[in-house]
């Protein structure tokens, strides 16, 4: 572990630079992983839609932990997959276990959030259309 320019494993440089190295982490996810940006533009959906239903503050908690996790696995999705193609140059049924472990946690995730985007989308848009 590097230190900064005062010996401290912990200072207030070294936290912000940290941010930094996230933002990276970020632009590298959004340019190079469609799925990321499939979700992201969802997720826009999402806010957008509970925007306009007014939903609950604790509808807005639930919706935005769930997007926002749905985002995180993906980078986690994708980190896992870089991590075991650097590992590995051939083909091994361990290196596509881990992959596709990983894709699957994605996938299980996001229909967890379709599935409670649906529970608290669907009787406010019924209730909206029957008022028309």
């Amino acid at each position: 572990m590097s230190m900064d320019s005062k010996g401290n494993k912990f200072g207030l440089f070294r936290f912000l630079k940290s941010f930094g190295y996230a933002a990276d982490g970020i632009k590298s996810v959004w340019s190079t992983e469609q799925n990321f940006r499939i979700h992201s533009c969802v997720g826009i959906i999402v806010f957008i839609l509970a925007y306009l239903l007014s939903v609950s503050s604790m509808e807005w908690i639930i919706l935005i932990i769930l997007v926002f996790s749905v985002l995180a696995l993906e980078t986690m999705n994708t980190a896992i997959e870089k991590a075991v193609d650097l590992s590995v140059s051939d083909y091994h049924p361990l290196a596509k276990a881990a992959k596709d472990l990983a894709s699957a946690a994605v996938l299980l995730f996001a229909v967890c959030t379709a599935v409670v985007g649906a529970i608290i989308f669907i009787p406010k848009l019924l209730e909206l259309i029957t008022t028309l």
